[in-house]
């Protein structure tokens, strides 16, 4: 496996990613919470961009995978600009930003401060607002006192180790939302979002089409596929998906 490059990114922080050359728009693969660049469908959608001849860009955040940093010293608006970072450095011209669970909201955010940076979007199980709906929003008396006390509250994970939820990712998460006010994508945008995802409910889904705005915006469902979205039909949609977003 081929070492990553580095790129110098806010607050010296260091970013690990790995590019490849090719035609525009090019593909940015922007990865899920605690998940890092070497997963399943980033090496997949490297492998069809390749195979297309098409510019591809997989990083990984501050804290995540070979980058520098602690993960539970970042925050939402930390690895937003991780990503701004790197787009802005490492892509040229508009690209098609894939953003798959957090990387969903994280792509959200990147579209509406750059829009003219996005030739489109392709939302894998996006889970905009997390922090505050799927965390926050769930926590019981007892997770909440401990949140705001301790500075912290650990969550069981069906990838591994508990997840360290902190006060700042909470607290800075609201900092970053983007369900509660407009959110204009004036480019194609697909939502893509198995049925049986136990991670993002259906609903969150239902909620971002329903307030977000744009001239080509479709949600897709399929039936019996779980948050990883990894089978090999799940990985054939994403690469028709993002052919077809890239027109």
């Amino acid at each position: 496996m081929a070492d990553p490059d580095y790129l110098a990114g806010p607050e010296g922080r260091n970013l690990a990613y790995h590019r490849s050359a090719g035609s525009g728009p090019g593909v940015v693969f922007l990865g899920g919470f605690k998940s890092d660049m070497q997963g399943t469908k980033a090496l997949w959608l490297e492998d069809w961009a390749r195979a297309k001849g098409r510019a591809f860009l997989r990083f990984d955040y501050s804290g995540h995978g070979q980058s520098s940093g602690r993960f539970e010293d970042g925050a939402i608006g930390d690895w937003a600009a991780d990503a701004r970072a790197v787009v802005e450095a490492l892509t040229e011209g508009p690209q098609i930003l894939v953003g798959s669970s957090m990387g969903g909201w994280i792509s959200l955010l990147l579209a509406r401060a750059m829009p003219e940076r996005a030739a489109g979007l392709v939302t894998i199980a996006a889970a905009p607002d997390f922090t505050e709906d799927g965390m926050w929003g769930s926590f019981d008396a007892d997770q909440r006192h401990a949140l705001i006390e301790d500075g912290q509250v650990a969550l069981p994970s069906d990838y591994g180790e508990p997840y360290i939820i902190t006060r700042r990712l909470i607290e800075e998460g609201r900092n970053n939302l983007v369900l509660r006010s407009p959110l204009n994508l004036p480019f194609p945008v697909r939502f893509l979002q198995g049925t049986c995802d136990r991670d993002v409910d259906m609903s969150v889904a239902m909620r971002l089409l329903d307030h977000a705005t744009g001239p080509d915006m479709r949600l897709c469902l399929v039936k019996g596929a779980d948050h990883r979205f990894s089978d090999p039909e799940c990985l054939a949609l994403i690469g028709a998906t993002v052919a077809e977003v890239s027109g």
